[in-house]
């Protein structure tokens, strides 16, 4: 077992105040799988994440790597964020090499930039080397991310809708970047996205978060498509169809028995009238010079 969530709880807020994120979370991830978490936007994907990496901790329950409780953050658990998180002042090499150095502090200048560069090919990137953020486009700036997190070596990739704010080609190619690496890396990849297309292309088991709040993890989704998956021809897969169709189908149930189950509250207006601005009988009003006349 590679990452486990037992019975994890976590909410924000006072004991009298308090919103439920997440409730009674359990999620088994092997050794080399590739897993899909997908949900609505608010649901609780992106504190799903942070529990895995250890930058929020839960309130009940435990989350554990390699039966060993999770307690920080730490560079075997490498998170990719939404936004890019590059500093502006620093160049692509620049980034990387900052992150790289605070954890193979052994490594010569030489080694260190050898490996730096590495991951910079391995993410298409070596001509955009010594660019800052800036000089680079969304994709590539993104790609900057990935190396950045792969350069730590981490033993789990966890991936926080990286590729959401990208467009569609950009963010096809990025797809088959992430797949061709964890293929060839055989690295233990948690992914959130909200893109049904997306989790099938890409993983080995997709599953779903309920709406919030007190989100929790649902029945999986085995994805029984073999490797290398081409997301051209995917679409005339049989079981592509069957998995879009069902995970759909199921997204659109939830969203609608989450509808049928709200209730708008209604809030007591206070008893005020607005100022009245009208001039007192007999008191001059003041003019705008721009308006007086001359």
């Amino acid at each position: 077992m590679s990452v486990e969530l037992k019975d994890v709880s976590v909410g924000f807020g006072t004991p009298s105040n308090r919103y439920e994120v997440l409730k009674d979370v359990n999620l088994k991830v092997e050794e080399n799988e590739f897993v899909s978490i997908i949900g609505f936007s608010g649901s609780g994907k992106s504190t799903l994440m942070n529990l895995l990496a250890g930058l929020v901790f839960p309130d009940k329950g435990e989350v554990t790597f390699k039966g060993e409780k999770v307690k920080a953050a730490g560079p075997k658990l490498g998170i990719m964020f939404q936004n890019y998180s590059l500093l502006p002042w620093l160049t692509t090499y620049e980034n990387i090499e900052l992150a790289a150095a605070q954890v193979f502090k052994d490594l010569s200048k030489k080694e260190l930039t050898e490996h730096v560069d590495r991951y910079i090919e391995m993410v298409s990137l070596t001509p955009a080397r010594d660019r800052k953020p800036h000089e680079l486009s969304g994709g590539m700036r993104q790609r900057a991310s990935l190396a950045r997190t792969l350069s730590l070596q981490p033993e789990i990739l966890i991936l926080d809708e990286p590729l959401s704010a990208l467009d569609a080609l950009t963010r096809g190619d990025l797809q088959e970047e992430i797949l061709n690496i964890w293929e060839a890396e055989r690295k233990t990849v948690v992914m959130v996205t909200n893109d049904v297309d997306e989790a099938v292309l890409m993983s080995n088991r997709i599953v779903p978060l309920t709406m919030g709040p007190s989100a929790t993890l649902d029945t999986p989704f085995a994805v029984d498509i073999e490797y290398p998956r081409n997301r051209h021809t995917l679409n005339d897969h049989p079981e592509y169809k069957r998995l879009k169709t069902e995970i759909t189908t199921y997204l659109i149930n939830l969203n609608q028995e989450d509808k049928k189950g709200s209730s708008m509250d209604s809030y007591s207006m206070p008893d005020v009238m607005p100022k009245n601005f009208t001039p007192i009988s007999g008191r001059p009003t003041l003019r705008n010079k721009f308006t007086q006349p001359h």
